[in-house]
């Protein structure tokens, strides 16, 4: 039976305090593995452990608004643009003294790791991305998609209302449970493993981030100055050049991009997987195995091919 994970060390690192799980040997090479909405670190109990048995040094943080992270201040925008949760990954491995890392992720966290991948390739030794290139804009996400596409999107339109606000307040488990079953038809998960990333989604900051990030999407939000510059070149679709390996489940629920869509957007050496077997959105924990296999597979790809994908200047952030 896996080993639930859960955050062992409280880790100051921007502007949050991070709830971190560790496991594997701390000189192993490190990961990074970012989780989505509505999930939590539990998704990676597997594949981390899989990993450490591998001989990786395996970090994975509660995101912004999730489990035991915390702001350090009440000040601080409770701020869910992309651009913000890629500085919370980088000031993590700055305070923890990490120079590179493969980062993998699904959901908000594969769209982290591309952003990480793209803009700081120095910080990401590869890359594993599940549902592939996820990077866009405000000015891309205002163009109206064919009605049955903007179907798939509703809980946005339904954040972007007050009533949508106070509705995921008061049913954060039970909208958690309808996600995971819409996103991942095929997967017959646990009442146990659900409840276990459940508890993530009553993190204080929880529904401020995540109707922040999606009315952000819709332009529909503000986002923080310091940020604009991320964006911007976001916004231009950069390519990635880091190794990198993209997966996707053949029965995904969730909205995401065909694999062809984004072949170009990946410049360096890559290869694309698609899982059979009614894997769906939450890949890592329906298939831990291959996922796990995707990180040590993208690792020796940058070892192969000595990792010199590093040249885009890594922006700024104050």
């Amino acid at each position: 039976m896996t080993t639930p994970l859960q955050a062992t060390a409280q880790v100051e690192a921007g502007a949050l305090s991070v709830g971190l799980a560790e496991r594997g040997p701390s000189d192993g090479p490190a990961v990074l593995l970012l989780h989505g909405w509505p999930y939590s670190i539990d998704s990676f109990s597997a594949s981390a452990s899989i990993l450490a048995d591998n001989g990786f040094r395996v970090l994975v943080p509660h995101l912004r608004g999730y489990g035991t992270t915390r702001f350090l201040s009440a000040d601080i925008p409770r701020n869910g643009q992309p651009a913000a949760l890629a500085a919370d990954a980088i000031a993590l491995l700055d305070a923890l003294e990490v120079a590179e890392a493969v980062v993998a992720g699904f959901d908000w966290g594969a769209r982290t790791a591309n952003v990480l991948a793209a803009l700081w390739p120095e910080r990401c030794r590869a890359h594993v991305a599940v549902s592939g290139y996820l990077l866009s804009s405000q000015a891309a996400n205002a163009q109206p998609l064919p009605p049955v596409a903007e179907l798939a999107w509703w809980y946005q339109f339904y954040f972007a209302t007050r009533r949508g606000e106070l509705g995921y307040d008061a049913n954060r488990t039970e909208f958690g449970r309808l996600i995971w079953r819409t996103a991942s038809p095929e997967w017959e998960f646990g009442e146990e493993e659900f409840q276990r990333s459940a508890a993530a989604l009553q993190n204080p900051d929880h529904v401020q981030i995540v109707i922040h990030n999606y009315r952000w999407r819709l332009g529909l939000a503000e986002g923080e100055a310091r940020f604009d510059e991320v964006e911007r070149r976001l916004a231009e679709r950069p390519s990635i050049g880091v190794p990198t390996i993209t997966l996707e489940g053949d029965s995904n629920g969730a909205a995401h991009p065909d694999p062809a869509a984004y072949r170009d957007r990946f410049t360096g050496p890559y290869a694309h997987r698609t899982l059979a077997g009614g894997i769906g959105h939450d890949l890592p924990q329906e298939a831990p195995e291959e996922f796990a296999q995707a990180v040590i597979d993208a690792e020796r790809m940058a070892r192969d091919a000595g990792n010199d994908a590093h040249a885009t200047e890594a922006p700024h952030v104050s």
